[in-house]
């Protein structure tokens, strides 16, 4: 039965250094975009540094969710689950 992404995540944040940094450098993102969401206004250099800190955080996101697939792809799987070898 394949572990549900939760856990992974969880198992990843226990062994995995750079998965553990991606973490941390995402929060300290959305901890500076929820401080500038808070503004009532926001300058030109704080609207492009919003927009920059979205596709940031975005990019970290991505980079997490391919280690969460490396992390299923290599866990044993039963016969009825086996996966194609790469070509």
């Amino acid at each position: 039965m394949p572990e549900s992404s939760e856990t992974v995540r969880e198992v990843l944040l226990q062994q995995n250094e750079e998965f553990q940094r991606l973490v941390q450098k995402h929060e300290e993102l959305e901890e500076r975009l929820t401080f500038l969401s808070g503004k009532i206004f926001l300058s030109e250099e704080e609207k492009l540094e919003e927009v920059t800190l979205k596709k940031k955080k975005l990019a970290l996101k991505d980079k997490m969710a391919v280690l969460i697939r490396d992390y299923e792809g290599k866990r044993p799987s039963g016969p009825s689950e086996a996966r194609p070898s790469p070509a």
